[in-house]
């Protein structure tokens, strides 16, 4: 007697593994993929941490000296950090040559009810300190809190816009598609950074204007290839199988082109992330991104660029060596990301 194969005992066994599964499977898979998507979860809770007052609450406050110098090189000396020694020994009596040096005790008996307790300030802090005394390690957690959550949030509006746009364009064509077209050339035809530089006037700074300049202006990319995904599934056999049964535009739409293209839309999410982190770093620079209130990489770049020219190095190295980190470990994973939900491009399967 023949034993019965694993499918026919086991329901289980003929279940076909998931796509979602399957991008799993090959994300893990890479090694490279993996320690990236480490590193941006790392920074991703950095970030949630910042922004519920768990870190850098207090980057505002001025602990240290000015340009307090970092950890590991050690206080400066007192020549270098401007401070002036004060004189030793008794005060000298003037009652003789000033009028008033009589009334000076009771002044200063006086004044001394109104004094207020003076803090230390911290010689030096673990990654130095800005010309103002305060920790470059708590600004520049503070910094990418504004700078990774303008950067996600950008991509999400820009994502939505194109792939909406896309979808409307893509399935219905005629003269909804033309106009869509037209204003994808539109704009197309305007280098972007002077079209980010249209808006930035427009609405101003501030963290959300900033996510609305980006979104505006980075839909365009996501747009074509949705619209190219939406033109391709639409004539296809499980498409016409659903409008056979009845099922609505919408739901055609919606419900079965857009999760066999969803993969284009994410890959695309992550591309742009980097690519707003950037803009918005740019924009901060030269002074059209976030409020004089608020910190993010692109105004520490800013702000260090003076400091550089007085030998305090410290402020840029952080900033940059946090930003290179982050855009690094993101671009990997996206890269990773893109091969593990579409394998055909690398001939994994």
């Amino acid at each position: 007697m023949s034993s019965p194969t694993p499918s026919a005992g086991n329901p289980k066994a003929q279940k076909s593994e998931g796509v979602w599964a399957a991008s799993w499977r090959r994300m893990k898979a890479d090694k490279v993929g993996m320690v990236s998507m480490a590193i941006v979860a790392f920074f991703l809770l950095m970030v949630i941490a910042s922004a519920s007052g768990l870190l850098a609450k207090d980057w505002q406050k001025e602990v240290g000296v000015p340009n307090a110098p970092p950890t590991f090189m050690g206080p400066a000396p007192a020549e270098a950090s401007g401070v002036i020694a004060q004189p030793k020994g008794p005060n000298v009596d003037l009652s003789d040559i000033d009028p008033l040096a009589p009334k000076y005790k009771e002044w200063e008996e006086r004044a001394s009810k109104f004094k207020t307790e003076d803090v230390v300030k911290a010689e030096t802090l673990p990654l130095g300190g800005d010309r103002l005394g305060r920790d470059v390690l708590a600004k520049v957690i503070k910094g990418a809190e504004v700078s990774i959550l303008v950067g996600v949030l950008a991509a999400v509006v820009a994502t939505i816009i194109g792939t909406v746009l896309g979808a409307i364009s893509g399935f219905f064509g005629g003269k909804i598609g033309d106009f869509l077209e037209w204003l994808y050339n539109v704009f197309t035809a305007i280098p972007s950074i002077l079209l980010i530089f249209a808006f930035a006037v427009i609405f101003g700074k501030g963290v959300l204007s900033v996510v609305m300049i980006l979104g505006l202006a980075g839909w365009p990319g996501i747009y074509r290839l949705i619209r190219a995904e939406f033109m391709k599934h639409s004539v296809r056999e499980y498409v016409r199988s659903a409008e056979a049964i009845g099922a609505s535009r919408y739901s055609r739409m919606f419900k079965h082109i857009l999760p066999n293209v969803s993969h284009v839309a994410l890959v695309q999410l992550s591309l742009h992330v980097v690519s707003f982190i950037k803009s918005e770093v740019i924009l901060s620079y030269l002074g059209l991104g976030v409020g004089v209130d608020q910190v993010s990489w692109g105004t520490m770049l800013s702000e260090s660029q003076s400091e550089l020219i007085l030998g305090y190095w410290w402020q840029l190295v952080s900033v940059t060596a946090l930003m290179a980190v982050f855009v690094t470990a993101f671009a990997l994973f996206t890269d990773a990301l893109r091969d593990a939900l579409d394998p055909k491009l690398r001939g994994l399967e």
